[in-house]
């Protein structure tokens, strides 16, 4: 497995969303409503990259696949890329970087709130992302702080489900799957017999 390769092409594809915003911003094919259109791409990509970094480990050991872990911070940081986009989408086109608006409004409506808070748990992991940060903090205290990565998902889910007010489908699909992702988890850690790929037996 060419793993230069591999991560190239996770690269370049988790990059497509975004260049095709710019081109269809750039020609004027964003709807009627674009920043409505921006806002809620943006928030959908950062979901979807959240639960693509949960679904690594899992890939990861069912599929035999130790390699599959480098993809997990690459992964990671496109999260938060996008989940950076959605923010200043947010304080551009919804509050033109009112500050103040901003605060009211992560206090008045809980919907926003949880979404401010997946945003801020998601900035520790991203700082904490390179191998620096790693040795720096130890790989014990690195583990407690990346446990995070479970929290932002569902504040994130949960934003999106009371965003959403008439049809559910989509933020229940990624509630679906996050809660898939996490029993994943917890059966692994009590049950690990149910989650390891079990060997192939040697040929007689």
């Amino acid at each position: 497995m060419d793993i230069k390769f591999a991560k190239f092409a996770v690269f370049t594809n988790a990059a497509v969303p975004f260049s095709l915003i710019l081109w269809d911003a750039f020609h004027h094919r964003l709807g009627t409503n674009p920043q409505e259109f921006v806002l809620r791409t943006t928030g959908t990509l950062t979901l979807v990259f959240l639960l693509l970094t949960l679904a690594v480990t899992p890939l990861r050991k069912l599929l035999g696949l130790p390699w599959m872990v480098q993809f997990r911070r690459m992964l990671g940081l496109y999260a938060f890329f996008y989940g950076c986009l959605h923010l200043l989408s947010y304080t551009w086109f919804d509050k033109w970087f009112n500050l103040r608006a901003i605060a009211e409004d992560t206090l008045k409506r809980p919907f926003i709130f949880l979404g401010v808070l997946a945003f801020v748990l998601m900035i520790p992991l991203a700082v904490t992302s390179t191998n620096k940060m790693v040795k720096r903090l130890g790989g014990q205290r690195w583990n407690r702080l990346h446990k995070l990565a479970y929290l932002a998902p569902i504040a994130g889910v949960l934003h999106y489900y009371l965003l959403v007010k008439a049809d559910t489908r989509l933020p229940l699909a990624f509630a679906a799957a996050l809660v898939v992702l996490l029993a994943y988890r917890v059966l692994n850690k009590f049950f690990p017999a149910f989650t390891q790929r079990k060997p192939k037996r040697a040929a007689a």
